[in-house]
């Protein structure tokens, strides 16, 4: 199997309401929403703390949003993951718990998958023009270039401490980037957050990437869209329920450029470090946590239809996979997706 690596393309997962106006007009409960950095974020709390004001929510969440980014943003050369990609010594680098947690989860994905899944491919991902809150380049690089970069990728020159929580790197010049879970990982702060209040029944969704636990304010589970992977307008394609679970989506489709006539994708093949070629166009996984459905989302995203399902199905992730074929897209839900549907 080879490695591969999906750089996350803009959010396919819309909260219901946003679509469905009438579903909203009977929901009651708090609603707060704002950005971090490009990512906008909506939460909404079934049943607000009576002693915690509003304003003090909003802030929170917010600086909730704010120590994300802090920890894993690569494009903030102060933050822990930039400090640490201009690491050059051998030795260990403390870092924060949950980054190191973080990371830990990235690298058991990387093994389960083969390397699939490789959050070292920093360097081809720039290179292509892909880079968060880089301008994209829109041209191929040549051979020289690709096989200079690839040297320099490997998720197994990557090591992680939980207790004292550090990384250490076996090539100096190795780079991480965390791109590929940061809006899961955030929903997943952002709830702990609410929930080191008592607050116990919320949906938090960051750039489409959703963490729900109890109850909505109707009184039922919390309704979530999947958005339709159509490069023009906005459409539902399934609607699914949530309790209890993260949801993450993936896809392609927002995110490539046309050359010489070729479609290049941002799903990077470091083996080759050309982008992939498949037909799916969008993968949507539900798991415990948003930042572990990202995770899932990234690999399967990275295998394509014909490999990602087996995948799924072998190591347990309900995934809803929505490909390509000729003028009209094809589904198909794991057993475990299906049941929320």
């Amino acid at each position: 199997m080879r490695p591969y690596l999906l750089y996350k393309a803009p959010a396919l997962v819309l909260a219901l309401c946003v679509l469905l106006l009438s579903a909203c007009e009977r929901q009651s409960g708090l609603k707060l929403e704002g950005m971090q950095g490009t990512a906008l974020w909506h939460v909404t709390l079934t049943d607000p703390p009576a002693d915690v004001a509003p304003e003090t929510l909003q802030a929170g969440l917010e600086q909730a949003m704010a120590t994300s980014a802090k920890r894993i943003a690569s494009w903030d050369k102060d933050s822990e993951i930039s400090r640490f990609n201009q690491y050059q010594e051998a030795g260990w680098f403390p870092v924060s718990a949950e980054l190191a947690e973080l990371v830990s989860m990235t690298l058991q994905l990387s093994k389960q998958s083969n390397g699939v899944y490789d959050v070292t491919i920093a360097p081809l991902i720039k290179l292509w023009g892909f880079a968060s809150h880089d301008a994209a380049k829109d041209v191929v690089p040549s051979q020289a270039d690709i096989d200079a970069v690839l040297a320099k990728v490997g998720y197994q020159k990557l090591q992680v401490r939980l207790d004292p929580p550090a990384l250490r790197k076996t090539q100096a010049d190795l780079q991480v980037e965390l791109a590929s879970v940061a809006d899961g990982f955030a929903a997943d702060q952002a709830g702990l957050y609410l929930e080191s209040l008592g607050v116990r029944q919320y949906m938090v969704e960051v750039a489409g990437e959703v963490r729900a636990r109890g109850k909505s304010p109707r009184g039922d589970a919390w309704r979530i869209a999947i958005e339709k992977p159509q490069e023009e307008g906005r459409a539902i394609q399934q609607g699914v329920h949530l309790e209890d679970m993260g949801l993450a989506t993936s896809g392609d489709y927002r995110n490539f450029f046309i050359q010489g006539g070729k479609r290049y994708s941002h799903t990077i093949d470091p083996a080759s470090g050309y982008p992939v070629t498949h037909n799916l166009a969008s993968v949507s996984v539900l798991a415990d946590t948003a930042a572990l459905a990202d995770g899932y989302a990234t690999v399967l995203m990275a295998l394509g239809e014909i490999k990602g399902k087996p995948f799924a199905e072998q190591h347990g992730v309900s995934a809803y996979f929505i490909w390509r074929k000729q003028d009209a897209f094809e589904t198909y839900a794991t057993p475990g997706f299906a049941a929320y549907f």
